[in-house]
């Protein structure tokens, strides 16, 4: 096993979900190694190279988030994804805020997973890079601008005067997901939540993927030429490929769960 490189770690207590995943990792054409807690999972990651990691929150001894904590800090760069039986807003916050790629209520569908595996693998590719700092594709990402606040990679948000607010999805993001094929967008006068789906864009496999909303508001906005270009997002994602803006409901203490870009620098 030392020195194998798997595509993916299960994470989770309940060997019924593990047997899920394994069923769905499959049908994707995925390797896989499992442990049922967040120790055994460390031992496994300090003799074995994995390209994605995936794990629930609510586990005896060790959680979700503390096993979370202890990656970031050993700086283990494997992409995550967070799922949990127990989701609420709160704890999809958390997990992106805290570094997780991805949070997945349960239960889950083999179309939701199959999706958040593939973008996951593509996390991996873009962190390597951005490790070795020798690949010409890191040329292709644009930096969220400074100014901006960002929920994990999913999206951004830009306070601009009078009270309103921008909001889009990242780069990283949208290279993960590759080719775009259409975007499935809110409508005006909606209400969006920090941590809800604020968007949904469909890749040129079919696969769906959701964006989470980096502020809670009502929608004054929507970017309709969307529609007509989705390449409009991949192209500008910080300037003309916004996607909402809004009026917040609670954006001091949303902010306070969101990363300044000014820290990417």
């Amino acid at each position: 096993m030392t020195n194998r490189t798997y595509d993916i770690l299960i994470v989770d207590d309940e060997e019924v979900i593990v047997n899920a995943i394994n069923v769905i990792a499959r049908f994707g054409e995925y390797t896989t190694l499992s442990a049922s807690n967040p120790t055994e999972a460390l031992r496994l990651l300090e003799e074995t190279t994995f390209n994605l990691i995936i794990t629930d929150i609510m586990m005896p001894n060790l959680d979700g988030f503390q096993f979370l904590e202890i990656i970031n800090k050993k700086k283990i760069n494997t992409p995550v994804i967070m799922t949990t039986g127990y989701s609420t807003l709160e704890n999809a916050v958390q997990a992106l805020h805290n570094g997780a790629m991805a949070f997945v209520p349960k239960p889950f569908t083999l179309e939701e997973l199959i999706s958040v595996f593939r973008r996951g693998m593509e996390y991996s590719k873009i962190f390597a890079q951005q490790k070795l700092g020798t690949s010409s594709e890191l040329l292709s990402i644009i930096p969220c601008p400074p100014r901006y606040s960002r929920l994990g990679f999913d999206s951004w948000m830009n306070e601009e005067f009078e009270g309103t607010a921008t909001i889009g999805v990242t780069d990283i993001f949208l290279n993960s997901v590759g080719n775009l094929e259409s975007v499935s967008l809110l409508n005006v006068d909606d209400n969006i939540y920090q941590g809800n789906t604020a968007l949904r864009v469909t890749d040129s496999n079919e696969h769906i993927h959701q964006v989470l909303a980096p502020i809670s508001g009502k929608i004054l906005s929507v970017n309709y030429k969307l529609i007509e270009n989705v390449n409009l997002l991949a192209k500008d994602p910080y300037f003309e490929g916004w996607i909402y803006k809004v009026i917040p409901f609670s954006l001091e203490s949303e902010v306070k769960k969101l990363t300044s870009c000014s820290s990417d620098i």
